[in-house]
């Protein structure tokens, strides 16, 4: 079985994928008579013809590694931003386009981090490594289906 250490989660290397979404940095202003630092503008929302924005919150049971990847999905119609609501490290897997899932990538996201991922990125299920394993997300809300599901053939063990 193929196994895939994690790297730790940066706006370079997650690039492709979709937008990192901490505190990095200066701010881009200071707001509220200087006492809030404001990051402005972090992610690149996408919600497709037909669709509209939705925060909704998921409560996830944390895993443990290694974990075993068996299944990657992707959202055809629209990004989809995972905000955690808790300062605990957490797994984000994404593999590389294509009609099918290529090339595999973990990251640890850090305490703190969140992940916009771009439309249609495969991308594995939310990863809690932590209770509690709660995160605001945002995300396309419409009528018509926004997932494909991809099984992989062999597993891949994350480290």
């Amino acid at each position: 079985m193929p196994v895939l250490k994690t790297k730790p989660l940066t706006a370079a290397a997650f690039a492709p994928f979709g937008d990192v979404l901490d505190t990095a940095g200066d701010p881009d202003k200071l707001i509220n008579q200087g006492l809030c630092g404001r990051y402005h503008d972090r992610a690149r929302l996408d919600f497709g013809p037909g669709g509209r924005a939705g925060i909704s919150l998921f409560d996830a049971e944390p895993r443990r590694l290694p974990y075993r990847l068996e299944m990657v999905e992707r959202h055809p119609d629209g990004s989809q931003a995972f905000l955690p609501m808790h300062r605990n490290a957490w797994l984000v897997i994404v593999a590389e386009p294509g009609p099918v899932p290529g090339r595999v990538h973990a990251f640890t996201a850090a305490p703190g981090q969140g992940v916009n991922l771009h439309r249609g990125t495969w991308h594995g299920v939310l990863t809690p490594l932590h209770a509690p394993g709660l995160f605001a997300v945002i995300d396309r809300i419409g009528d018509t289906p926004n997932i494909e599901e991809h099984w992989l053939k062999d597993p891949i063990d994350i480290h």
